[in-house]
């Protein structure tokens, strides 16, 4: 069986080696220095990870991230989309934070709604946020008409399960049964989660920078665009079952 092909973004961690890829998805945090056009269409991350884990919370306004992505869709960048400033709800998260999904799904929405005021030239990629599948489905109908038919939509937190298909797929059904015209797209996920063809059914596009990690284990470079290409192709040609056949990280 052959799952459905996903858009693709491969993750990169030096902007430079973009012109190797159609797609790619690199944070704001490697691009606030850049300069030269880029050839790739980006997804551009909002490096939250690093602000909400490692530092209990955005350290900058939303209006700051506003002007670095207007600098970039000036001429820098072909932005598909820039994902907004999200609050993920993983343990490591909450524990950083002090606070709880609830409030994490509210701030969520509230960075959203003041990126959208800034009225910039790319499209912003609101995020859904949550633990349990339900938390997905209320977070969905907290965003309201903001979610507009049919629009392109990243859930966060699900990185963590790529060993666990079966519970990636309960979010994002739990998704569907409320909102089932949502474009989805999987943040981070790795080989066994992007071969699924459960998974690969239930979304839209996708971005991984499972390629780096694979390389760093396994004694290559874990920067070099040569293993990313690899990985991107696979992903991208190959039917689900094989791929899974050859790596399941």
């Amino acid at each position: 069986m052959v799952g459905k092909a996903l858009i693709f973004y491969i993750g990169l961690h030096h902007p430079s080696d973009a012109c190797h890829f159609e797609r790619a998805c690199i944070s704001i945090n490697c691009l606030k220095t850049r300069k030269k056009p880029l050839c790739a269409r980006l997804l551009i991350d909002s490096g939250a990870f690093t602000e909400v884990v490692r530092h209990g919370g955005y350290r900058s306004d939303v209006a700051d991230y506003a002007r670095q992505l207007l600098r970039l869709a000036g001429g820098i960048a072909e932005i598909d989309a820039a994902v907004a400033q999200d609050y993920m709800c993983e343990d490591i998260a909450l524990q950083s934070t002090g606070l709880t999904i609830a409030d994490h799904q509210r701030l969520t929405i509230e960075r959203y709604d003041r990126l959208i005021d800034e009225e910039l030239p790319c499209p912003i990629m609101p995020v859904l946020q949550g633990y349990e599948p339900d938390d997905y489905a209320r977070h969905a109908e907290a965003y309201g008409e903001r979610l507009g038919f049919g629009l392109w939509t990243g859930v966060g937190s699900i990185c963590k399960r790529n060993g666990r298909p079966n519970a990636i797929i309960g979010v994002l059904r739990a998704i569907r049964r409320v909102r089932p015209d949502l474009r989805l797209h999987g943040f981070g996920l790795k080989s066994t989660a992007l071969a699924h063809i459960g998974i690969r059914e239930l979304l839209a596009s996708a971005d991984s920078m499972a390629w780096s990690y694979a390389a760093r284990r396994e004694g290559r470079n874990a920067n070099s665009w040569l293993e990313a290409k690899t990985f991107a192709e696979r992903v991208s040609e190959v039917p689900a079952d094989l791929f899974y056949g050859r790596d399941r990280q």
